[in-house]
């Protein structure tokens, strides 16, 4: 590495790609490698931190991760980012690496031009920008539009507004990439494969590869030492929000926190999430779940018509057992309409 800087990786993609999954298998793989993290997420719960730390690996202890839940890190680089950034490059036993996951809302480029900033380009280097794609929501047509048809439309009629916010951050988010993983390939045929990663190489640089994983599993050699030096070549990774010197808005979408009562059917609780998840407008929901006569903690997350539960962890003695789901969607989504939903009649 560069003179000795610390390399930073920053892992992006949109909701439900698979980013906390891809680190958590980094971390338990890492080979004695002391590694930091900075997690963001969209809304107030802070599940994919405590995910993380419930890894329980020796080279990630919970005092290496840092969660910043009160705002998209592309908009609050200078009061949020850079002083956590500053803490952990201050500490006796520095990182060997550190990684930076962004929220899936976030716009990377912003956020690398803070490694331009004197303070932080002269003791950290950005190793590169590892960009996780949801195969089977791309190959289903959810953050991808077809620009003939889009030109054609505007011709007959100029007035019209065809931009779309979802998939102006799955193309930043791109743009910006210097590794892509192409997560959830074993959701897709091999024809959908080849499809989505042709989409893919349309959308970035020429140098840029793809890897093919299945539930985040790849070697953290392919992953870390990229050495790309992403904050020396920015103008090289174009962004939609360029003309706005980075500032943008989060206008188009929408979080809010639910607490639950304790779940006494699984199954039911499962059903009335996946119902939620098909409600206009929702994105995503995750969270907790605190399940009658069980140790351990019940993980949910969603996204699109695809959920995933498992038990992750006992809870901890005198831990406050909750139940507790965030829900993410776009700007508008009727929270008293998706509560009914999640909330079982009494």
């Amino acid at each position: 590495m560069q003179m000795g800087k610390i390399p930073i990786s920053v892992v992006t993609g949109f909701l439900g790609a698979g980013k906390t999954t891809l680190i958590r298998h980094l971390l338990t793989n890492a080979d004695g490698r002391r590694i930091a993290l900075i997690i963001n997420e969209f809304g107030d719960l802070g599940v994919d931190g405590d995910i993380l730390k419930a890894c329980g690996d020796e080279t990630c202890t919970e005092d290496d991760i840092v969660e910043l839940n009160n705002g998209c890190l592309c908009c609050t680089v200078a009061d949020d980012f850079v002083p956590t950034l500053e803490l952990l490059l201050n500490r006796p036993d520095k990182p060997d690496h550190i990684i930076i996951e962004t929220s899936g809302l976030a716009l990377p480029k912003p956020l690398l031009k803070a490694f331009q900033w004197p303070e932080v380009r002269s003791r950290t280097t950005v190793d590169g920008v590892i960009t996780v794609i949801d195969g089977p929501a791309v190959a289903s047509g959810m953050f991808a539009s077809d620009p003939e048809e889009i030109a054609r439309l505007r011709l007959e009629d100029p007035s019209l507004d065809h931009d779309d916010p979802l998939e102006e951050l799955y193309e930043d988010q791109l743009a910006c990439a210097d590794l892509v993983v192409l997560n959830k390939i074993d959701l897709l045929d091999a024809a959908d494969q080849e499809r989505v990663r042709e989409q893919i190489g349309k959308e970035t640089r020429g140098s840029v590869e793809i890897v093919m994983t299945q539930q985040g599993e790849i070697k953290p050699s392919f992953l870390l030492g990229l050495a790309a030096a992403a904050e020396d070549d920015l103008d090289a990774r174009p962004s939609h929000h360029d003309a706005l010197d980075g500032d943008h808005e989060h206008d188009d979408f929408d979080s809010f926190v639910l607490r639950l009562d304790p779940v006494t059917d699984v199954e039911a609780f499962v059903g009335r999430v996946t119902a939620a998840l098909n409600l206009e407008g929702v994105l995503r929901i995750k969270g907790f779940g605190d399940v009658d006569g069980k140790p351990a903690r019940l993980i949910v997350q969603g996204v699109g018509p695809r959920l995933t539960h498992y038990y992750d962890r006992p809870w901890a003695e005198g831990e406050n057992r909750a139940t507790q789901l965030v829900v993410i969607g776009l700007n508008g989504i009727d929270h008293g309409e998706i509560e009914a939903v999640l909330r079982p009649v009494t």
